[in-house]
């Protein structure tokens, strides 16, 4: 099973861009999705952008993820 993390585009530059994704700043490969803007969304998998998403999605869905970290670890 893969799992892809919403990050949010904070700067784009030619083929990759810079993301945050919970307080973690990272380059990606942005070559499958090459008409990103920054403050767009999308789904990361392995360093790269797979597809953009709407920020409501990605609320929710980082919403979901901090609920599991916070079942964990209590």
């Amino acid at each position: 099973m893969c799992v892809a993390v919403p990050a949010k585009v904070i700067e784009v530059m030619e083929g990759e861009a810079t993301v945050d994704f919970g307080g973690i700043k990272k380059r990606v490969n942005t070559m499958m999705v090459p008409q990103l803007t920054e403050g767009e969304y999308v789904l990361l998998h392995a360093g790269c952008a797979m597809q953009k998403i709407d920020e409501e999605e990605a609320k929710k869905t980082l919403e979901i993820f901090r609920a599991l970290v916070e079942m964990e670890e209590s």
